[in-house]
């Protein structure tokens, strides 16, 4: 089991939300088992929808309530490191989710993500199943 779980944004805000049936059955010990981790660009990303009006409250709120609940941390690594690898990931023109990816990728970390893209082209990335 990793020590270390990525979540993408919306996994964010379904937790802080507490839509956890949105999530597989497995996701919930993973996630007490695991230290939830996101990349700073989650927060960004958060900030943003709260600009545009999709979320009702800044993603700052979100993230301290996380921390709170479920011990949800920022990733800490480098932000040259990440950008550097998110270079890589060719396959979607999305920043958000290029340095989501890479982030996780960085850390050597799974991603629990939705997002078909990112499922399709990340092998550390999952949903229903942690990769192995």
């Amino acid at each position: 089991m990793a020590s270390l779980i990525h979540l993408d944004t919306h996994a964010v805000i379904w937790l802080a939300a507490g839509e956890v049936l949105r999530f597989s059955p497995f996701v919930h010990p993973l996630l007490q088992q695991a230290s939830p981790v996101i990349s700073p660009i989650v927060l960004l990303e958060l900030d943003y929808l709260h600009e545009v009006g999709k979320l009702k409250v800044p993603g700052r709120d979100i993230v301290n309530d996380l921390a709170g609940k479920i011990g949800l941390t920022l990733d800490a690594g480098s932000f040259t490191a990440i950008v550097q690898a998110a270079a890589d990931l060719t396959w979607t023109r999305d920043p958000f989710d290029r340095l989501i990816a890479a982030t996780a990728r960085a850390a050597g970390a799974p991603l629990l993500t939705k997002d078909a893209t990112i499922l399709a082209h990340e092998s550390g990335a999952f949903w229903d199943q942690p990769p192995l």
